[in-house]
């Protein structure tokens, strides 16, 4: 563990915390400061002003990155008749109605995203405390609830990311890995800040983005100059 927190040091040491830092800047930084062992994710923190209790300023949803998340998702799908087959012939990893709904009820959670079509949410829906609290509970807005399997799973496979402000008014999102080409983390970030910036609800008082902050896994916080960052 004292290894481990050397290597943290070394790594902040390049950071001048006061400082803020232009998205090119902060990707170099962030392959500089990844201190473990395997291909560390890189994810972006915004810290909006925003009030969530308001229903009009609860943000979600989800933007395709282009250059992916350096991770294949497995994906279920929840749907019937021929929906399970476009589901089957588009990539699914998993298909079906009530044997998954009674897997997942015994515990079982062996994929990362879950599409459903709308006639089978009223099953899927009772397993609401279950996905909930996981957040894998399928929803129109990031586009997880839809007759067009075959689009849905296409996108996840591309390198589709989900988004959603907690509590507390921040969004955290991964956008790639540590092994990336720092010009692809660019790309990418730049996708889900524009998506972030355009999502301001008309009702937020004052600053919208507070803060954003790039982090590798277990690596130190990297402040970006939001200024710099051009909305598409």
């Amino acid at each position: 563990m004292a290894k481990k927190g050397k290597k943290l040091q070394e790594a902040a040491k390049l950071i001048d915390r006061n400082a803020v830092y232009s998205v090119e800047e902060a990707m170099e930084l962030a392959k500089k400061t990844s201190t473990v062992n395997f291909d560390a994710t890189v994810e972006v923190a915004f810290r909006l002003g925003i009030d969530t209790r308001k229903n009009d300023q609860q943000i979600r949803g989800a933007v395709v990155l282009p250059n992916g998340t350096g991770k294949t998702q497995k994906v279920l799908v929840f749907a019937k008749g021929e929906k399970l087959k476009e589901a089957e012939a588009a990539g699914a990893d998993y298909v079906g109605d009530a044997e998954y709904i009674q897997k997942i009820q015994g515990g079982w959670f062996d994929f990362d995203v879950i599409v459903a079509t709308p006639d089978m949410m009223g099953e899927v829906g009772k397993l609401g405390r279950v996905l909930g609290p996981k957040g894998l509970m399928p929803n129109p807005k990031t586009g997880t609830v839809t007759f067009d399997v075959a689009k849905a799973i296409e996108e996840i496979k591309a390198g589709k990311v989900e988004y959603r402000a907690e509590k507390a008014g921040i969004i955290h999102a991964p956008i790639g890995k540590a092994s990336f080409d720092a010009e692809k983390l660019v790309e990418n970030f730049k996708a889900v800040f524009d998506v972030v910036a355009k999502a301001k609800p008309a009702s937020a008082k004052g600053t919208y983005m507070k803060s954003v902050n790039v982090t590798t896994t277990m690596g130190p916080a990297i402040k970006i100059d939001t200024a710099s960052v051009e909305v598409k």
